[in-house]
């Protein structure tokens, strides 16, 4: 079927009405993790969001939304999805050119569009989008009954390796205390962008309000090579701040040789270890995967692999204390891609795991992908 003959093609903004159609087109996706059927309703009610549907014949068959970001001048494009019998037939570049024209028309300040995939991008895409960042994705199912024992198991399994880095909990405020520090922005975050659970964000306050209203934990290690050298000050009388117990000093040796861990003789792996290791954890959220199936995201900023490793244990500590009563868990971790190795086996002493593919991060200028639209390369 051809664009042309799609009948009665209309784009209009999403509405609480239409939730029903948009779960339905939507099954399947994502092997079930898919985050937007349980946000559709909440984002109807965010501002900064605009979410636009694509129908036919009065059906729901297509789906897009942006998030305005960096003070209004950065759109990030996402969940762009089409309903499965009516895929080849153009609706997805129709509900791009109506987005773009949306953004021109009511938010002129907008230069540029951000989004995130996990397909392999093809040369055609590298030679019109800006390729950013690539990070790994993993993820870990965890049934309810066992969550105890797993937790366990992984401090066992941390301990083998050397014991934990000390880390804390970040309050709001020391979190933009924490990236005055232009270390933190140069070497932990990919091209100066803070990924949260499929969004990117430029270090501004603004974007770091939007997380701070989200019930993120935020968990920061210090240098573990010079723990006098801290990118924060010391504790507040914050009382929403957690401080995490270290087991082992920071400066201790690992009797570990870990395959693919940092090294003391690559200078840029050095420089990121200088400047500590960072993660971020959503509240768990209901999924389609199973019945009683939540699902939560740790977002790894960093290269140490026992950073990484601890980052991801007490995240799951956290995430255990917010879990609603008698739910399963499937967690998805992202990291650079040089900790796939360690992370996947570490996880391997709960449960089999294996990297479900990349997180690749690109942009373009909006002015730019007016010209490209008419080509068949979709973002």
């Amino acid at each position: 079927m051809s664009e042309n003959s799609v009948p009665d093609l209309q784009m209009v903004p999403a509405t609480e009405s239409d939730y029903n159609e948009f779960v339905t087109m939507s099954a399947g996706i994502y092997g079930g993790m898919d985050s937007r059927v349980f946000r559709y309703l909440q984002w109807l009610k965010d501002p900064l969001r605009k979410m636009f549907l694509a129908k036919s014949e009065g059906k729901v068959v297509g789906f897009l939304c942006f998030m305005l970001v960096d003070g209004g001048t950065t759109a990030v494009a996402d969940g762009l999805r089409v309903a499965p019998w009516m895929r080849g037939c153009g609706i997805a570049k129709a509900l791009q050119k109506f987005c773009l024209d949306n953004l021109r028309s009511n938010h002129p300040t907008v230069t540029k569009i951000r989004f995130l995939g996990t397909k392999d991008i093809a040369p055609a895409v590298l030679n019109k989008y800006h390729l950013l960042h690539s990070k790994a994705l993993i993820s870990v199912v965890i049934p309810n009954d066992q969550i105890e024992e797993k937790i366990k198991l992984l401090e066992n399994r941390l301990e083998s390796l050397g014991g934990k880095r000390p880390l804390v909990a970040l309050s709001p405020s020391e979190v933009l205390r924490l990236f005055e520090d232009p270390c933190i922005t140069e070497w932990l975050l990919p091209k100066g962008l803070l990924i949260q659970s499929w969004l990117p964000l430029s270090i501004q306050k603004s974007n770091l309000d939007l997380l701070f209203r989200q019930g993120i934990v935020w968990f920061y290690s210090h240098p573990f090579d010079s723990m006098s050298d801290c990118a924060i000050s010391p504790r507040s009388s914050d009382t929403s701040e957690i401080c995490i117990d270290t087991i082992q000093e920071a400066s201790a040796p690992n009797p570990v040789p870990l395959t693919h861990s940092s090294s003391l003789s690559n200078p840029s792996t050095l420089s990121n270890n200088s400047c500590g290791f960072l993660s971020l954890g959503t509240p768990p959220f209901p999924v389609s995967l199973g019945d009683g199936m939540h699902r939560f995201d740790i977002d790894l900023f960093g290269t140490d692999p026992i950073s990484a490793q601890t980052h991801v244990l007490h995240q799951l500590i956290e995430m255990q204390r917010v879990l609603p009563s008698g739910v399963n868990v499937v967690f998805c971790m992202y990291a650079e891609e040089s900790l796939c190795p360690e992370l996947t086996q570490f996880c391997q002493a709960i449960t089999p795991s294996h990297a479900l593919g990349k997180q690749h991060l690109l942009d373009i200028d909006i002015s730019t992908l007016e010209s490209y639209l008419s080509s068949q390369t979709c973002f």
